[in-house]
């Protein structure tokens, strides 16, 4: 019983505050010499003016004999469930002002027993009880505290609640009183200063009359993550006191008790992770009825591998009413490896919870139907299942759409729609939703570009453990194109999101070790990472070994380990394998190892028969034969081969070593589409598209281009990008068409470098930039596509699109380009040496360039040389037919006498404003 040294309430001096009462009575308990006031003031916060008639004292008020039977009666008549003639009793005592009969008919409300629970009435009741002093004054304060505590039927008030409980220590409650003043004073609240000393005794003191909460808190304070001092040996001793206070309690029956025992023994739990006593105490709790018990059993029992009784327990809880049993088991049976996928009755299930307004189950089943996994896919349902779970505030569906709207795969792209999705989920605390907006922040989609929000999201999301976040924050670092290059970061991040078990992660640091990107701690460290993640499954590191082996990049050269892996990856399905695949072949070819493919196609292989049709289609370690390649092509095709039946079928579409067959074609393209071969689907749309070889049908050939585009197919995915973009047989969707676009360029692919490139400097359908236009323009440059090279040279020796000027690197671009053939690129530069207006005024080299384009059919550059003719014989409105024949006369005749014609023409000064005026390209 806890003491206090308070005086009594009716004559309590004006100066003598609740806290000093408090803290007077603490040093009584634990034995301190000192006084009150040594210890000087508390922060605590004055109480507000509305409550002070709680704790004012006044003449207390006690029940007489009379109103004792009246409360036995009342007490009788809830016992006898007529609670109706209880509430009459007890008002007839409220109606004298008796605290009693306030506190009794407070807890009728409180409980909820006889009557709906009402906690805001049993708060105003407790309040009128706590008015007048009693002897149930510490009981009514003590409730009253619990539900300022909560916040239950009241404002949450954390300073009312500790001055209600420090009342009822006063008044000797030999209750929880302590434990909750406690729990209040070791973190401080609003207007609570913080006293970890204060409640560690209120704590102890507790404990050592064998609280279970107490033992529970010191048990968690004194954790390496506590309040306390840390002390593992104190930390375990009070928390086996627990253990043993619930395991008493268990004993009686109480099944809460046994619940608290099974947490203790997981994982995260105060006594480590022990399964087989987590599951006798669910099983304890099961038995005695608890139907949550029955579900975590079955949860628990899955995890151990126990597939038949863990499914049953499940089962046994979901009959039971159990609507988190119904949810868990319906995604056990569509997503558990070990557990046989039944996906009819996982969609009973979560229907049922459904209709039971499970969030959880909306969310299940919704990324189910979009993704179509296990059961068939229905993405308009399964998006209004994740809607509706979002409207709810739940964090994975928020996440889970945003998702969706990148991806651009079951909806049009919609980045801003995403980010909405995203933002909330990030807001509340969904680890996935904010490593997905973090990306957005890092690449500017649908937000506007933020590399210190980024990195601060994905930092948060890392933390909460989502290995994706890790990743993603590595090849940031690694990168260093939007965030700062930090390659020791970046190692530190990609390796515990491996030792996480990322395999991505795992291909992204092995690749990094092979190609120098990262220094290695031993040799081979990237080969022994790269192998792992493609056992694991990872068919992109499957494609980096198979180049490395081709190229001789951090491994020996080894084409037989090169075409295992290529082919491996192709086998998995990845895009980018088969021509990786076709370039080790051609090296293989070159190196005249042909007779294995050779033997292996004569035994029957239809990898080989086809992979021996393509080599004597292409001429690749062979010398090209096309009866030779329709032959081996068209065996392989026959027994299911989709490549060889697709390559077949190219080459009756273009008459290419077999007589031009357009229906035939369509019927091997058509036999390669039924066996999932995404080129085929590309081309069978194109040709759909553009009517070619078959009637025209745009609406199946997008769907196809689709389909192929889902697949991997980045020739589709491009081919798509450009339809909404243009809007050519779909609506158009610029910012759609822009996300497919670079998903290929970011691949690598040159022409869609460059399509981006042309865009962003033009301004097509979205704000010119010309930092992306260089960017992309450059990506393709580089890559060797000449228009995208003449492109940027132009653009940066004139300023065009806002690009910042620089001549010597345009003009340097556009001979490059001109001097490797490019006609656009000719006529260009022929225009602006004749010009003078960004680079030195050179006519001879200016009609050079424009009879090179000209010879190569540049239309541009034969009307500007054309009417130079015409202006210098004085003809400006004459037919330029006329002035085009004279220019193929010249052109026809010999090179050097015709470039000296153009010569003497562009001496012409008329002639030479007149190509000055005509635009070039």
């Amino acid at each position: 019983m806890y003491k206090s040294l308070s005086l009594p309430r009716t004559t309590r001096p004006q100066g003598v505050t609740p806290w000093l009462t408090l803290t007077a009575m603490l040093l009584v308990m634990t034995g301190c010499a000192s006084t009150a006031q040594d210890l000087g003031t508390h922060g605590t916060a004055a109480l507000p003016a509305e409550y002070q008639d709680w704790f004012d004292g006044g003449q207390p008020k006690y029940l007489e004999f009379r109103h004792k039977n009246t409360v036995r009666k009342a007490d009788e008549a809830l016992a006898a469930g007529n609670p109706r003639e209880a509430i009459q009793l007890f008002e007839s005592l409220t109606a004298q002002g008796l605290p009693k009969g306030y506190y009794e008919l407070a807890k009728v409300y409180d409980h909820g027993e006889e009557v709906p629970r009402d906690p805001a009435k049993a708060a105003q009741l407790y309040g009128q009880a706590v008015s007048t002093p009693s002897y149930i004054l510490g009981n009514a304060s003590l409730n009253l505290a619990k539900l300022y505590r909560e916040g239950d039927g009241v404002e949450r008030n954390d300073l009312l609640a500790y001055y209600l409980l420090q009342q009822a220590i006063e008044e000797e409650v030999g209750r929880d009183a302590p434990v909750m003043l406690a729990e209040l004073l070791a973190k401080g609240a609003e207007g609570i200063k913080a006293d970890p000393a204060l409640a560690a005794s209120l704590y102890r003191k507790a404990a050592e009359q064998g609280q279970p909460d107490a033992l529970l808190a010191l048990a968690k304070a004194h954790r390496a993550d506590g309040w306390l001092a840390a002390s593992p040996e104190q930390a375990n001793d009070y928390a086996q006191r627990y253990a043993r206070a619930l395991e008493r309690q268990a004993g009686d029956g109480d099944v809460n008790a046994m619940i608290q025992l099974s947490k203790l023994y997981t994982p995260t739990g105060l006594l480590g992770d022990q399964p087989q006593q987590q599951l006798h105490w669910l099983m304890q709790a099961a038995q005695a009825g608890d139907t949550g018990a029955l579900q975590q059993a079955g949860k628990a029992l899955l995890e151990r591998g126990d597939v038949e009784q863990g499914l049953s327990m499940l089962q046994r809880a979901a009959n039971n009413g159990d609507v988190d049993a119904m949810g868990t088991l319906g995604k056990v049976l569509l997503e558990d490896r070990l557990v046989p996928a039944r996906p009819d009755s996982a969609q009973r299930w979560l229907n049922t919870a459904l209709e039971q307004g499970s969030t959880d189950a909306a969310v299940i089943l919704g990324r189910a139907l979009v993704a179509g996994d296990g059961m068939p896919a229905n993405p308009q349902r399964g998006i209004a299942l994740l809607k509706q779970a979002a409207a709810q505030d739940d964090g994975l569906a928020l996440a889970a759409l945003g998702d969706i709207y990148l991806s651009g795969e079951e909806v049009p792209t919609q980045p801003y729609m995403a980010a909405d999705y995203l933002k909330r989920g990030s807001q509340l605390g969904h680890p996935y939703a904010k490593q997905q907006l973090g990306e957005l922040y890092l690449n500017g989609r649908g937000v506007t570009p933020d590399p210190e929000r980024a990195e601060a999201l994905l930092r948060e999301a890392a933390e909460q453990g989502q290995t994706g976040a890790l990743r993603v924050l590595g090849e940031g670092y690694l990168s260093g194109e939007v965030l700062p290059a930090r390659p020791q970061q970046a190692k530190r991040l990609l390796q515990k999101a491996v030792d996480a078990g990322d395999t991505t992660a795992m291909t992204r640091l092995g690749e990094a070790y092979m190609l120098g990107q990262l220094p290695a701690d031993r040799p081979s460290q990237g080969l022994a990472l790269l192998e792992q993640a493609a056992r694991e499954g990872d068919a992109y590191a499957m494609v980096v070994m198979g180049r490395a082996y081709r190229d001789g990049e951090g491994v020996s050269r080894d084409l037989a380990k090169s075409n295992y892996w290529l082919e491996k990856a192709r086998d998995a399905g990845h895009p980018s394998a088969e021509e990786a695949l076709s370039r080790t072949r051609q090296d293989q070819g070159a190196a005249g190892n042909i007779r294995a493919l050779v033997e292996a196609a004569e035994n029957g292989h239809p990898g080989s028969m086809a992979d021996l049709g393509e080599a004597f289609l292409k001429g690749q370690g062979v010398q090209q034969d096309l009866a030779r390649a329709s032959r081996w092509l068209r065996r392989a095709a026959d027994q299911g081969h989709a490549g060889a039946a697709a390559s077949l079928g190219r080459m009756y579409l273009d008459g290419t070593g077999v007589t031009r067959d357009p229906a035939k074609g369509l019927h091997y393209i058509e036999q390669a589409v039924a066996r999932g071969h995404a080129g085929a689907r590309a081309d069978l749309g194109e040709m759909l598209l553009n009517g070619e070889g078959t009637t025209a049908n745009p609406e199946r050939g997008i769907r196809l281009l689709q389909q192929a585009a889902r697949g991997g197919h980045q020739s589709a995915r491009l081919r798509l990008g450009e339809a909404y973009l243009s809007g050519e047989h779909v609506a158009q969707d610029t910012q759609r068409g822009l996300e497919m676009i670079r998903t290929v360029a970011e691949r690598g692919d040159e022409y869609a470098a460059q399509i981006l490139g042309k865009v962003y400097l033009e301004g097509t359908g979205v704000d010119a930039d010309p930092n992306k236009a260089e960017r992309w323009l450059t990506q393709a440059s580089e890559a060797g596509n000449l228009s995208a090279q003449s492109l940027l040279g132009t653009a940066l020796l004139r300023g065009d699109g806002s690009m910042s000027q620089d001549t010597a690197r345009g003009e340097r671009l556009l001979t490059q380009a001109a001097d490797r053939g490019h006609a656009g690129a000719q006529a260009t530069l022929g225009r602006e040496y004749l010009r003078g207006d960004h680079i030195e005024m050179n006519r001879r080299q200016g009609a050079d360039y424009l009879l090179k384009a000209a010879r190569q059919g540049h239309e541009t550059a034969r009307l500007a040389l054309a009417k130079a003719y015409l202006s210098a014989n004085g003809l400006e409105n004459a037919n330029n037919e006329q002035a085009l024949v004279w220019l193929d006369g010249v052109m026809g005749g010999d090179s050097e006498m015709a470039s000296e014609t153009l010569h003497e023409l562009l001496s012409d000064e008329s002639a030479l404003a007149s190509i000055q005026a005509t635009a070039s390209r």
